[in-house]
């Protein structure tokens, strides 16, 4: 708990805002938080940007979202895999960001991102055979867990180094518009990301170049254990654009229909030529940065069930409610629904062989193998028809 307190007496310190509530400063006028759906969950209809039929889809992705990352820390729990990131608390920014583009537009994600590449159409069970790493891991298992990519969707590789995919989408884009090609790119990445170099490079380079670019930041409060306030000294994200000439928007990231509109626009702008725009989408990590990370020793259990009762999942079932589109047993319905169809996938997942072939080890790092990793390969096959255990070494 001292670790606690160290953060809120910084925060004190600094005059910064407290995670949830507070005053107004400067930029957060400059850049106010727009909002859609109303607390009781009304919402004005010329502001609504999806039609019914894509609000219901949309509700049940975040709850298929949330049951994924649930089931998933479970198993990792359950030591079947090595390691989880998710999007709890997240899912608006997620799903409202990738449901904003269109089909021939690239996505360049960080890595709570799972739900977009499900949404463009990676099967269910070959994103838990990435999470084994077994044989039906597409990656072949030469990427960590949370690692996926689904090219048919035009979901690139996840990247660990903080902020890299920043430059590469503003790269794709560019290269799109050299060719000629409708594409606006779209990447995600955290609050922290806006403090790594990547981020600036691509920026300034998108902002001088006029990089057709949608770069959503997740503000979600926390980079791994150090709060957005101790993390940059900017009273919003939004406003770095200012530096880089761009165009910047706040919008409220637990507001599914507003982080929807909001992509729209942006990805409008990008498309006519008027250049990127750095979105910001404020909303809370409600629980760890990953399966590896305990949040109680850096915050408090107050400030996170502040956060939970505006948990984006409630807020959508709220705004469905009022249009009479979904009600509280329709709600069981999809939440079992998800379950069941996590729980197939994860059988199909499991009945592959624990292991690619031992034959793929070096697929993908050169066009042909070198005939150093060919003796490599016969000295391996050797070692394992000699002891099977070679081959595991658990």
């Amino acid at each position: 708990m001292r670790r606690v307190r160290d953060i809120e007496e910084a925060r004190m310190r600094k005059g910064n805002l407290p995670a949830v509530g507070g005053g107004e400063g400067r930029w957060e006028r400059e850049f106010p938080l727009r909002t859609v759906i109303a607390d009781d969950g009304s919402a004005d209809p010329a502001a609504v940007t999806l039609s019914d039929e894509e609000a219901v889809g949309l509700y049940r992705w975040m709850l298929l979202s949330r049951e994924v990352d649930e089931r998933m820390v479970q198993l990792q729990r359950q030591g079947r895999i090595a390691f989880y990131i998710g999007a709890i608390g997240e899912e608006a920014t997620v799903l409202g960001t990738v449901a904003g583009m269109r089909q021939q537009d690239w996505l360049f994600p960080s890595y709570r991102e799972h739900a977009g590449a499900l949404f463009r159409g990676m099967p269910l069970s070959t994103f838990v055979c990435d999470l084994l790493g077994n044989a039906g891991d597409r990656m072949l298992g030469h990427q960590m867990p949370c690692h996926e990519a689904w090219a048919a969707g035009r979901f690139v590789s996840i990247s660990a180094p903080i902020a890299t995919q920043v430059p590469q989408a503003v790269g794709a884009a560019w290269a799109a518009r050299i060719r000629g090609d409708d594409m606006v790119a779209l990447t995600w990445f955290g609050e922290g990301a806006t403090s790594a170099n990547d981020f600036h490079t691509g920026a300034n380079f998108a902002g001088v170049h006029k990089i057709p670019v949608v770069m959503a930041c997740r503000n979600n409060g926390w980079a791994i254990s150090v709060p957005r306030e101790l993390q940059t000294a900017s009273e919003t994200i939004a406003q770095k654009a200012v530096a880089y000439g761009i165009h910047g928007e706040r919008v409220d990231g637990n507001d599914l229909l507003a982080v929807h509109a909001a992509t729209l626009r942006a990805r409008e702008r990008g498309a006519a030529g008027l250049g990127p725009t750095l979105l910001e989408c404020v909303t809370y990590r409600v629980e760890g940065h990953s399966t590896s990370d305990d949040p109680r020793a850096y915050r408090s259990a107050e400030e996170v069930e502040a956060w939970r009762a505006r948990d984006p999942i409630l807020r959508m079932g709220r705004y469905l409610g009022w249009k009479r589109l979904v009600a509280a047993k329709d709600t069981e319905k999809f939440r079992a629904e998800a379950k069941d169809q996590v729980r197939r996938a994860v059988e199909e997942a499991e009945a592959f062989d624990p292991k690619p072939p031992v034959e793929t080890l070096f697929a993908g790092v050169y066009a042909e193998p070198l005939w150093q990793q060919r003796e490599q390969l016969a000295e391996l096959r050797a070692a394992i028809a000699a002891d099977p255990r070679t081959a595991s070494p658990r």
